[in-house]
């Protein structure tokens, strides 16, 4: 296993929200998620520090997104409190406490607009493929 990879398998019990976050971020990146955001929104609610928000292109990437993070994640010793909407794959939620990850198709997410719902929370840069991208 090389340097960089072990790196990226360093356990997250105990990480702050925001590298929970930031790795959250990564995992969707490597599976091609579409235009990811991370909001963070610990001084607008109590109910958690960040959301990741991203899109998938069909339902079965969404789902496979979803798996993907819960995997991941779980390998380095984080694992979600609840998951919900994976039946239906248009949108799911996976709620880490501190981190809610939000995984859309682009009607969902076009017409929820969590990003606009949030707008005055402040947007954290990411350094992934797919932060910028649109349909």
């Amino acid at each position: 296993m090389d340097e960089s990879k072990n790196e990226k398998m360093t356990s997250l019990a105990g990480a702050s929200s925001e590298e929970i976050a930031r790795a959250i971020a990564d995992v969707l990146d490597s599976m091609k998620a579409r235009d990811i955001k991370l909001l963070r929104v610990s001084d607008k609610t109590v109910m958690t520090d960040y959301f990741v928000i991203c899109s998938g292109t069909s339902n079965t990437q969404i789902k496979a997104l979803s798996g993907e993070v819960e995997y991941k994640l779980g390998e380095r010793g984080v694992s979600p409190l609840h998951i919900e909407g994976y039946e239906t794959g248009t949108w799911i939620a996976m709620d880490y406490a501190h981190v809610m990850v939000h995984i859309f198709n682009r009607e969902q997410r076009d017409f929820y607009k969590l990003e606009k719902l949030w707008g005055d929370a402040c947007e954290v840069p990411l350094n992934t493929e797919n932060s910028e991208q649109e349909d």
